[in-house]
């Protein structure tokens, strides 16, 4: 049985101690690796050795009681959360690990709502309790107040050939099945065994075990138990499907995908497609390799189930659906800042650019973005921390020096109606026209596109192509030149000629239409919002509600759970990110706070902003409302506002 375990966990909660131990204790290494000793099996990476923290998800295979389980390991530092997520993905259950000295932590439940949201099965493990102030009442009590009211103690409750008459009516209360047989006696230890495992997968029960990882006390027992109640069935059977959670690129430079088997089985030499439905492509596999930390064995096939990298695929992108999966690859941790590298005089900027795409491959959240006017780099990053280790990345693995400017709010722009955008571009031999319609979309949704064109009108060839550079990368609104979002963009007609019309022309008509468009529109500036969950005592309410009210944030009404008020609400990025400092400053370290990308809502001062950015519309040269006509041999540019009139066919 193919098995993928996730490793969660706050950052120095013990996260990847604990994954040491369970590689030990199923013979997977030899000796027991620690992060403060700069040895660890699964932070194989210079940089992660050094600064003592995860920073890339990575796996190992392990091998117990006869299935394969694939060890993932995830960054704990919210920096990296991008990369935690995608690895959320993949997993079938998931480990919370949760200091028995701090206990739930901010970040924490942040993880804890990702999981949520994702329905992963998952388990707790209370760790360092061989510390004095270690107490795992006290962090059980806090799991059930803010994770879930639904997680067990099975330590003493369950070892596998009986169960506690505690834990039986835990799980009757829960499951109509189980109270079933608990009202008439019914005790068959298989029947409760099969209830908890269903339970588990439908996320009703989290079951919780405690110990401490770096003394290895409680980690076998809890590898026992994750054994007997972790069940998976994967189709090994008909066409193959799988989902890239991962790219990365070994010393020689060669490019590797890694893949999570969903269905059917994988052979090297097989072709496989992948992409989106207008787009798809086909490669064939020239390698497949068994991941477990930096080391791999080739193998020929692989099946439903496994986690492997694979050699071939040039183009794949994290996110993307393999075989008859489609992609899907909607992310929650999105950054919120936005940064511009500073190249030495001696860099070519566009050898530079290369790396950095490299770089965006393997994590696609960077967004990074050339512009041609400024000769600059642009990307998004998490935070401060984040930056530190991509200059880092970038020095160890490219010899590059790059610094980078002081990270900003990441804005964006959208529409409040429908309009229609026409672009025409007609310069001697050359000809294209594009009719669009722009619609407001749903909130987060970004850009999407419909073909509304007649298939008499345009070929599908030229059709594809308008899609292609709506859909291909940001496009700049016309406040700040921030990038355009939330708008739903519709293909409605468009000119060609047989003879002078290039792919070129289409691109051109295409940004002519789409600027044409925002011009008769009525744009919105955006800005990135929180959504928090602040845990304080009772008599400091007010000053967090003043202080959200300060921030333009909304509060919802406190509750009070266990003595202590728990304060939700959604709240700009720009004036809250800093607000943990303030936090700890007046709770004396005890006030919890959790926050979670909300997604993009109207900007609380947008005048402000739009002032201080000082954008130029007209200035930019890259996109331009105005169209080009042609007369006598001779073309001539039209404004956007008198274009319409001239264009053939209205």
């Amino acid at each position: 049985m193919n098995k993928t375990i996730g490793i969660l966990a706050h950052v120095d909660a013990g996260k990847t101690t604990f994954a040491e131990q369970l590689l030990f204790h199923t013979n997977s290494i030899r000796e027991r690796g620690r992060v403060d000793h700069r040895n660890s099996f699964m932070d194989s990476h210079a940089i992660e050795r050094s600064r003592g923290i995860t920073i890339f998800s990575d796996q190992a295979l392990m091998h117990y009681n006869g299935s394969d389980y694939y060890l993932v390991d995830t960054p704990g530092h919210v920096d990296f959360s991008p990369e935690m997520e995608r690895a959320v993905r993949i997993m079938d259950y998931a480990v919370m690990v949760v200091s028995g000295i701090e206990g739930v932590e901010g970040h924490t439940e942040t993880v804890w709502r990702l999981l949520r949201k994702h329905a992963v099965p998952t388990f707790f493990f209370i760790n360092k309790m061989d510390r004095e102030t270690a107490d795992v009442n006290r962090v059980l009590e806090e799991i059930r107040l803010n994770l879930t009211a639904d997680c067990f103690d099975v330590t003493d409750a369950f070892n596998g050939e009986a169960m506690t008459d505690s834990l039986r009516e835990f799980l009757a209360e829960r499951d109509e099945l189980l109270l079933e047989r608990y009202m008439e006696g019914d005790y068959d230890h298989n029947q409760w065994l099969n209830g908890i495992i269903r339970m588990i997968g439908k996320g009703k029960l989290f079951p919780c075990c405690s110990g401490s990882a770096l003394h290895d006390k409680g980690v076998r027992e809890f590898l026992d138990r994750l054994d007997q109640l972790t069940v998976t069935g994967y189709e090994t059977t008909g066409p193959f499907e799988g989902s890239v959670y991962k790219i990365r690129h070994d010393e020689s430079g060669t490019r590797i995908t890694f893949i999570k088997a969903l269905k059917g089985t994988l052979k090297v030499r097989d072709l496989v497609s992948y992409g989106d439905d207008e787009s798809r492509t086909g490669e064939k596999i020239t390698q497949i390799r068994l991941y477990s930390g930096s080391r791999y064995q080739v193998t020929e096939t692989v099946k439903a189930g496994q986690l492997f990298g694979v050699t071939g695929l040039t183009n794949a992108s994290i996110g993307d659906g393999l075989g008859n999966l489609k992609s899907g690859r909607r992310y929650e941790m999105i950054p919120s800042l936005r940064t511009a590298a500073v190249l030495e005089p001696e860099y070519d900027p566009k050898e530079v650019l290369g790396r950095f795409r490299l770089l965006e491959a393997e994590d696609p959240s960077l967004n990074v973005v050339w512009d041609e006017t400024l000769q600059t780099i642009n990307l998004q990053v998490m935070g401060v921390v984040q930056l530190e280790i991509l200059q880092q990345v970038l020095k160890d693995r490219f010899n590059l020096e790059i610094r980078f400017k002081e990270p900003e709010i990441l804005y964006k722009e959208t529409i409040n109606r429908t309009v229609t955008g026409y672009g025409h571009f007609e310069p001697l031999r050359h000809y294209a026209e594009v009719h669009l319609r722009l619609e407001p979309g749903t909130q987060n949704s970004g850009i999407t596109f419909v073909n509304d064109c007649q298939p008499d009108v345009l070929t599908k060839g030229q059709q594809h192509l308008v899609r292609q550079h709506i859909l291909e990368g940001e496009h700049h609104g016309l406040l700040t030149g921030s990038a355009l979002t939330d708008v739903k963009v519709s293909l409605l007609t468009g000119r060609a000629h047989v003879k002078h019309t290039s792919g070129g022309d289409f691109r051109e008509a295409t940004f002519r239409a789409l600027r044409q468009g925002l011009e008769k529109a009525e744009s919105v500036l955006l800005e990135p919002w929180y959504r928090f969950r602040i845990t304080v005592e009772v008599n400091q309410i007010g000053r967090v509600l003043s202080d959200v009210q300060k921030a333009s944030g909304i509060a919802d009404p406190p509750e009070t759970v266990g003595g202590q008020a728990v304060i939700t609400g959604k709240v700009p990025v720009s004036t809250f990110m800093n607000y943990s400092k303030v936090l700890a400053s007046f709770t004396g370290g005890k006030g919890m706070i959790s926050l979670l990308s909300d997604g993009y809502y109207p900007c609380h001062n947008g005048e402000e902003v739009i002032m201080k950015m000082e954008y130029n519309k007209n200035a930019d040269f890259e996109y331009t409302s105005s169209s080009v006509f042609c007369s006598k041999g001779q073309s001539y540019t039209v404004s956007w506002c008198e274009a319409e009139e001239k264009m053939h066919g209205l």
